[in-house]
């Protein structure tokens, strides 16, 4: 998993370098300062133009891409990346229009007036007040303060900003040279968003006929839900990765939720268990058996093809159990091999208890609660207390699933108590 990562990030950043040559090789060196914002414009809005499709392949959903770098860490990316491009189109905006006005003697309110009557570039800059737009919804402040199906259909807006600025860069004199490749570069992006994002998700659902077989209660607001369907091993959906559901009943049928696999796929089953925190998760407490399920996917890398050990220390805490007792249960291993710590604030609070201790049972497989309100004085998850309960705890894989403040405490936690960070393996199921 590490080797995929480090490829794409590669790919990534040595198409960066050929975009930068593309750059170097018509650079005319002149001191006039029209020239040097002009030249300046030039490496800019070539990296952003490369920078958005490098955000678009991201989100794409390519199983090759996705499954060997994790969903998660890709959405990471992608938001760092964001931040980024933003700054090279605003970069890129700022030194064409000082370039112009320079050139042209104009003042800089002219300027801009004269260059949006340009129809290619005011579709640029529309283009670019859409990713601003998109950007600040992004914001972790403003994101937590939006329902998920107002920022997704403002992330939705890249699309066509992307399109807004593609009639732009093909205008230009900076890509006369290679205009080809950046519309061959252009093409396949928009073929892999199409098929992954659009074709596939059509398919499976045609496919695989999924409906809600049963909803059972398992602990205080958490239930589990069992969905049916044909031809199941084709999803080749593994323990420890998620699928986004789309339950077509009313209420809910607007959103894909990403929910994982609480336990591994039999036959033509499937399950997933769901803590009722939000609108969404409560009502799907009253889903009713036979609703008509959209499943796409599977997503995710928190799967046993990260193992780099024999022995494997999986650490849950709240509803992040559900990946974790997939893999609980399916992880090869010998007596003593496995172990699970599972986080929680009360007995009660416990989701799938009984089916834990029977997999720890029959395994012989290391199980233990680690019960108290997060802010108590004693943390059971601090690194002297993992290194009691886990001898040997730096030999180990550490798979990690939990709400975000607790797999990040955790997370240091173990690098302090010498797990090594490349063998910390996590990932985040919500958006």
């Amino acid at each position: 998993m590490r080797d995929a990562a480090v490829r794409v990030r590669s790919g990534i950043l040595g198409g960066a370098g050929v975009v930068f040559l593309l750059w170097a090789v018509q650079v005319r060196p002149s001191a006039r300062p029209d020239a040097l914002f002009a030249t300046a414009a030039h490496l800019t809005g070539l990296l952003a133009g490369y920078g958005v499709l490098v955000l678009l392949f991201l989100m794409a959903r390519v199983p090759a891409v996705e499954h060997g770098v994790g969903a998660d860490r890709l959405a990471r990316w992608h938001a760092f990346g964001g931040r980024h491009v933003l700054l090279l189109c605003f970069g890129h905006g700022l030194f064409a229009l000082l370039g112009y006005a320079v050139h042209t003697g104009a003042d800089l309110v002219r300027a801009v007036r004269e260059l949006l009557g340009y129809p290619a570039l005011a579709a640029a800059a529309a283009g670019t007040v859409l990713l601003a737009a998109v950007g600040a919804t992004s914001a972790r402040a403003v994101r937590r303060r939006m329902s998920y199906e107002t920022w997704r259909g403002v992330h939705l807006l890249v699309y066509l900003a992307a399109a807004l600025g593609f009639g732009h860069q093909l205008a230009g004199p900076d890509l006369a040279a290679a205009a080809w490749f950046w519309a061959l570069a252009h093409t396949v992006v928009a073929v892999l968003l199409l098929w992954y994002r659009a074709v596939v998700p059509v398919r499976q659902a045609l496919r695989h006929a999924l409906r809600v077989a049963e909803v059972r209660f398992e602990g205080p607001g958490v239930v589990s839900v069992v969905v049916r369907g044909e031809h199941l091993a084709e999803l080749r959906a593994e323990p420890g990765q998620f699928l986004r559901w789309r339950f077509l009943q009313r209420g809910l049928w607007p959103t894909a939720l990403p929910f994982s696999l609480s336990a591994p796929v039999r036959g033509n089953t499937l399950r997933i268990t769901v803590k009722g925190l939000g609108g969404h998760s409560r009502r799907i407490r009253r889903l009713r058996p036979g609703t008509r399920v959209l499943a796409t996917g599977p997503f995710g890398a928190l799967t046993a093809a990260r193992r780099t050990r024999t022995k494997v220390l999986l650490i849950a805490g709240g509803v992040g159990i559900t990946p974790m007792r997939a893999l609980f249960e399916t992880l090869p291993g010998g007596p003593g091999d496995i172990t699970l710590l599972y986080r929680a604030g009360t007995e009660e609070h416990l989701v799938l208890r009984a089916e834990l201790e029977a997999i720890a049972a029959e395994r012989r497989a290391g199980l233990h609660y680690l019960l108290g309100p997060s802010g108590a004085a004693y943390d059971p998850l601090a690194p002297q207390a993992l290194a009691a309960l886990v001898p040997d705890l730096a030999e180990h894989d550490v798979y990690l699933c939990g709400p975000p403040g607790m797999a990040e405490a955790t997370r240091a936690a173990l690098l302090r108590a010498g797990v090594p960070a490349g063998r910390i393996h996590s990932e985040c199921f919500s958006f």
